[in-house]
């Protein structure tokens, strides 16, 4: 049965080369073949039967399984790319999740180390509305700090 299957596989060229040399001579002269002589088309249908058997013996795209198997294999090929080409973009996809994770923890720690400035940086500094400017110099406003210190006389 294998040997059966091997030689009709590789003989569908041959039977379709002879089944495509069949239908262009029927096309081509029709019912004008009962009445011919012997060789007498030959003349005419010759440069046809020429190029069919060279057709049939070197291009690929002559046996309808290669044919397949080529475009098979191209359609492989692009989704080979494509597949490659969106486990890249999941790859560059993490790497830019990993960023924004990285960036909020960032985010998270400056802003608790702004509010602990913030409540330390107050205490220490007064406000400026507690200055005096007169002449370029900056006095304070409460003037109790430069009092002299009376001294109790009791």
């Amino acid at each position: 049965m294998a040997d059966a299957f091997i030689v009709s596989f590789a003989g569908r060229i041959p039977f379709a080369f002879l089944e495509d040399i069949h239908q262009r001579f029927v096309r081509t002269y029709g019912r004008a073949v009962f009445s011919a002589l012997p060789y007498g088309m030959n003349d005419e249908f010759s440069r046809v039967l020429s190029q069919q058997m060279e057709y049939y013996s070197s291009d690929p795209n002559a046996d309808r399984i290669n044919r397949l198997k080529g475009e098979m294999s191209q359609v492989r090929n692009v989704m080979i790319e494509n597949i490659d080409k969106v486990l890249e973009r999941g790859d560059r996809l993490e790497l830019l999740v990993d960023k924004t994770a990285n960036m909020q923890g960032n985010t998270f720690r400056f802003r608790k180390q702004t509010r602990r400035f913030r409540n330390t940086g107050c205490s220490n500094n007064p406000p400026p509305n507690n200055y005096l400017c007169c002449a370029g110099f900056r006095l304070p406003w409460d003037h109790t700090t430069f009092m002299p210190k009376m001294r109790s006389r009791a």
